[in-house]
Order: C-alpha cells, then sequence, then structure tokens
C-alpha cells in the first residue's frame, strides 16, 4: 500500500454490501475481536449507535462498530461496562485489513466516531485483551486518549477496560 493510495482513504456508515468483505477481515483479526458469523455480524450492525467503515480506493478495509448504552448485548464486557457507567458509546470491535495497519485508518475510524458524538455527553469505552496480550491495540487507544478503568479476568481471557471522556460540541 503506498501513501498515495491512503490519500483515497473514506471513513463512511456501513452499507449492506460490504458484509461481504468486512467479514473475512474481522475473523482474520481475532483473537483481538471474537470470530463472528455472517448473522451475527449483520445483528451487531442493526443493534449499532455507529458503524463506520473504512475505504480504500471503494474496497471496505476496516470497521468500527459502536454500541450505545441500553443496548441488549449479551457480552461479559458490555454487562460489565453497563454495570458501572451510564451514557457511553462502547466500542465492540475495530479492524483494519493487515495492509492498512499503520497507515492511521483505525485513527481515522475513531476520529470520526468522536466528531459525530461530539456534544453528546457521551464517554467512549472499550476493552483491550490482557491476554492474549495486545500490546499494541492498548498502545493506540492510550494515543487517542483512552485510560484504564478497570480489568476483568474471564478464565479464557483477560481484558483492560478503558475509557476517553466525552467529545466536546465543536
Amino acid at each position: 500500500m503506498t501513501a498515495e493510495q491512503i490519500l483515497d482513504l473514506k471513513i463512511r456508515p456501513f452499507h449492506p454490501g460490504d458484509l461481504s468483505t468486512l467479514l473475512p477481515l474481522n475473523n482474520a483479526a481475532v483473537p483481538a475481536v471474537n470470530e463472528l458469523s455472517a448473522e451475527e455480524l449483520l445483528d451487531l450492525v442493526n443493534s449499532a449507535l455507529i458503524c463506520l467503515v473504512a475505504e480504500v480506493d471503494g474496497t471496505p478495509s476496516g470497521l468500527l462498530l459502536c454500541l450505545g448504552d441500553g443496548a441488549n448485548y449479551d457480552s461479559r464486557n458490555y454487562i460489565w461496562l453497563s454495570e458501572r457507567l451510564s451514557n457511553f458509546a462502547y466500542t465492540d470491535r475495530i479492524f483494519v485489513d493487515e495492509k492498512l495497519r499503520g497507515h492511521k485508518a483505525g485513527e481515522a475510524l475513531y476520529n470520526e466516531l468522536f466528531r459525530q458524538l461530539a456534544g453528546s455527553g457521551r464517554c467512549f469505552v472499550c476493552e483491550v485483551n490482557e491476554r492474549p496480550p495486545n500490546p499494541g491495540s492498548l498502545r493506540f487507544h492510550e494515543r487517542l486518549g483512552f485510560s484504564e478503568i478497570g480489568k476483568a479476568d474471564h478464565g479464557d481471557k483477560a481484558v483492560i477496560f478503558m475509557k476517553r471522556d466525552a467529545e466536546p460540541a465543536a
């Protein structure tokens, strides 16, 4: 991927036709995100507060899926956050094509999320795997202003919960 190609990066809402390209990218990102079927990914998209796609040269190349508080989502990480916080935007998953990594596509996805929710009063929350370790994601989220608010050990996985304060109105 050249610098010129990165200039064609666009962030846009999810379209139903994106599924066939994004599902394999999601599943290639395991264990940073959990593997999903097409139906499971569509269910998440339909429940999302915001679902953003990074597109390069017309091809969906990354995704940020964010759920709001009060969602009906049976995820132990989401439940942990729901028991402790309100008025939040939870990043359930963010991934980009391996060829895009290091080109700030993830940062562009988050910046659009922050822009769209500016002035809403919603804080931003996520979790990062501690076991298996994901130090790159931890550094990435810290660079974007997230800080640790707790940890959970689920036996098979351990996670670090992170929060970034609400974005003021533009």
